[in-house]
């Protein structure tokens, strides 16, 4: 939303949470505040999740036409209630300022893809639209609901072959997010609208695999899961697709962060990048429309000093150092059967994952796994660096034999540690618990 680093903007520790009283500063312009400068008309469909403890944070007060969606972090897919700290459940669903309680009992994904489907429909096409589509799809539900991960069992019966019932669900999830982006698609086809438009379907994060949030997800044979900085935390899938690219049917494996889609997609609806202030992103298009050199040859992927974790990628290094995951999930997590993926298993001890791609694979070629890959690396005594070209399942910490390379990364953390702000986090706060707001979550300052 602002093309700038978490680490600038106060967010770098943990997510914002049901009763704390924050979110993204007001003092951060956001894309469609940038996009409406342009003549787009913005609107956003499902979650949002940077801040809603005042009405002004909400993205309706923060240059979206529209909202219809959900505040939190996540909720019942269902029934669209979201579980806060201490028994405190509200229902948190809005059409732009009002409560919605008569879509109780249909799922989100199909409910956010209908949505957008109307929206593209009901768009006056002499503006630019700009829609940002957040499905809710495929983040963990309610630790204390019915279901945390779940979808209509039409879908979860196509995988009645998995044994698994967490990977069935996770399984029959994707294949409902996929169904409602296919119809997304396809309205965009009816109404003429494809020929001058950009897709860009991403993920924010590496699965929530190991059990993590109760989810079934898997990032094997990359290592680490969400909320890492191990590859399997920090690499995302993603596409574009668009008519504007000059080509296509081709995999882009050069480094991007996601502070640079603000800057890329404002430049290809015809801005200036050089009137986006206080950027950490950048201009991508070039690169992507054209399958060009890469532009970006580092990534900060955190600094957090609460928890005491921080890690960077420079060239084809990387350093990582701090207490990652408090011990939980910081290992190698293969999926529960082999048959629900297409990775392949050349020997016990090696590991390539293929993806097919028009054609193109796609191969993460981690090699043997050395019998202390477990131990070599303890980043919470010292910092480990890593070759992610030849390495990217992070087997080898080859820190001890690269004292000027690892000495050149912490120096250059360092330097990004200088401009970091405070962790915007706060106390939770009682005033927000819903049954003081007639059951729903909403602004309470």
């Amino acid at each position: 939303m602002t093309g700038r680093h978490p680490i600038h903007t106060g967010l770098q520790h943990k997510v914002i949470k049901e009763t704390t009283p924050y979110g993204l500063s007001l003092n951060e312009t956001i894309m469609p505040q940038y996009l409406n400068e342009l003549g787009y008309a913005s609107h956003i469909i499902g979650k949002w999740h940077l801040g809603f403890f005042k009405k002004d944070y909400i993205p309706t007060m923060r240059g979206f036409d529209s909202h219809f969606g959900y505040y939190t972090g996540k909720e019942d897919y269902f029934d669209h209630t979201s579980q806060g700290p201490e028994g405190m459940w509200g229902l948190d669903f809005r059409r732009n300022l009002d409560v919605v309680h008569d879509d109780d009992e249909q799922y989100s994904t199909t409910l956010f893809a209908t949505e957008a489907s109307d929206v593209i429909k009901a768009h006056n096409q002499s503006k630019s639209l700009f829609l940002y589509l957040a499905f809710q799809a495929v983040h963990a539900g309610n630790y204390g609901g019915e279901d945390i991960i779940a979808a209509p069992q039409t879908y979860i019966d196509r995988y009645n072959h998995f044994s698994d019932v967490p990977r069935r669900m996770f399984a029959g999830m994707v294949s409902a997010l996929d169904e409602a982006v296919g119809n997304v698609t396809a309205t965009l086809q009816q109404t003429g609208m494809m020929n001058n438009t950009i897709i860009v379907f991403t993920t924010d994060n590496g699965g929530p695999t190991n059990g993590f949030d109760h989810n079934a997800a898997s990032n094997w044979p990359l290592r680490g899961c969400k909320a890492t900085v191990w590859e399997g935390g920090v690499r995302g899938n993603g596409f574009v697709y668009s008519p504007l690219l000059s080509t296509s049917g081709y995999v882009q494996e050069n480094m991007m962060h996601i502070t640079d889609w603000l800057p890329t997609l404002y430049h290809a609806a015809g801005g200036d990048v050089n009137k986006l202030r206080n950027q950490d992103g950048y201009n991508l298009w070039e690169m992507l429309s054209n399958n060009g050199a890469a532009v970006r040859n580092e990534i900060l992927h955190n600094i957090d000093p609460i928890q005491n974790f921080s890690s960077i990628r420079v060239g084809e290094y990387k350093l990582v150092m701090g207490d990652i995951s408090e011990g939980k999930d910081d290992s190698w997590y293969p999926p529960p059967e082999g048959k629900d993926t297409k990775i392949k298993h050349p020997s016990g001890s090696e590991f390539v994952k293929e993806f097919n791609t028009n054609d193109h694979p796609v191969n993460v070629n981690c090699g043997k796994k050395p019998v202390d890959a477990e131990t070599n690396c303890q980043p919470e005594v010292s910092p480990c660096l890593f070759h992610i070209a030849s390495d990217p399942c992070e087997f080898h910490n080859i820190a001890s034999t690269n004292p000027d390379q690892l000495q050149f990364l912490l120096a250059r953390l360092e330097e990004y540690r200088k401009t970091m702000v405070p962790p915007a986090n706060k106390d939770p706060d009682p005033n927000a618990d819903p049954r003081l707001h007639g059951g729903a979550w909403t602004w309470w300052l």
